[in-house]
């Protein structure tokens, strides 16, 4: 089975850095496990690795989409597999890092996506045409009401994972929480994660938004808004939506940028949820351990030469 190193961990914990050194030393080429970094015309509140950083050790799944088309799991599995095949023909380790814990999972495991074709297109269309009917608080009390293990791991606002709940729901004719716990792996796997004390984190955040406010995040959210009535996926992302109001004169760019910070310290501890509840992780503490990096590199050779 082929072997897939993986780095996880919140957001701003520093994952792009390491990435990049723990690459060069192993041979390794980058996969983004990020739902957002995938789209072109945002950069800035995804948190992409910049142009110089992707020169160093070459990134897939960067840039590759438009905000204007759909994108789901479904295909950002279909194209990391693509990706990881061609990292393997150049002899060289595919590393997947992210913080989309579900993508990481998807990829990694065989998870039930509720993959379209000809026999589930109906069931598909049926639970989107309800959703367009009616909203999302009634979407997932219809999820609430057939699997309430699954309603109560998907946040009422993820519109995409309770329309794919309810659709593997119908097409196999079993819960999706009891499909998610039979995982089979789809590759043999190593997961590094880094986290560090809370208090750590979320300065580092309300840090880093501070930074994207200076690298021009206003316009990126600005050109998103401009915008939302063509695309859609974009608009759920962290880094955005906060700043609607502000375009819409209903708030202040003060108190958007204060909801913003709230927004991100609040994903990065989903984030951390999910990672620790879903998937086997290795975890350390990049901020509080200056030999961290060399412990990563010890772990990581062991297993790539077991």
């Amino acid at each position: 089975m082929q072997k897939v190193l993986a780095l996880v961990g919140p957001t701003a914990i520093g994952k792009t850095a390491l990435a990049i050194e723990l690459a060069q030393k192993i041979n390794a080429e980058i996969i983004s496990g990020d739902s957002m970094q995938v789209y072109r015309e945002v950069a800035i509140g995804t948190a992409k690795a910049t142009p110089t950083e992707r020169k160093l050790v070459p990134h897939y799944l960067v840039d590759t989409q438009t905000i204007f088309k759909p994108y789901s799991v479904v295909d950002f599995v279909t194209q990391a597999e693509k990706a990881i095949e061609q990292i393997v023909q150049k002899n060289k380790v595919p590393l997947l890092v992210g913080g989309t814990g579900f993508y990481v999972n998807a990829l990694l495991n065989k998870l039930q996506l509720g993959e379209p074709n000809k026999e589930n297109a109906a069931v598909s269309d049926k639970w989107q045409d309800y959703l367009n009917k009616n909203d999302k608080t009634a979407l997932w009390q219809e999820l609430k009401k057939r699997d309430p293990v699954a309603a109560q791991k998907i946040p009422l606002n993820n519109s995409r994972r309770v329309l794919r709940a309810l659709t593997v729901i119908d097409r196999t004719g079993h819960k999706f929480s009891e499909q998610q716990d039979k995982i089979e792996p789809r590759y043999q796997y190593f997961i590094i994660g880094l986290n560090s004390a809370r208090p750590e984190i979320y300065s580092r955040i309300n840090k880093r938004v501070d930074q994207m406010i200076d690298e021009g995040l206003l316009d990126e959210a600005r050109f998103v808004y401009q915008n939302r009535d063509r695309e859609y996926t974009i608009l759920q992302a962290i880094g955005y939506k906060e700043f609607f109001p502000y375009f819409a004169g209903q708030d202040n760019l003060e108190n958007c940028i204060k909801n913003l910070k709230r927004a991100s310290r609040r994903y990065a501890k989903r984030q951390l949820t999910y990672f620790h509840h879903q998937l086997p992780v290795y975890w350390f503490d990049p901020l509080a351990d200056s030999n961290c990096v060399q412990e990563i590199l010890q772990k990581v050779e062991e297993w790539l030469n077991e």
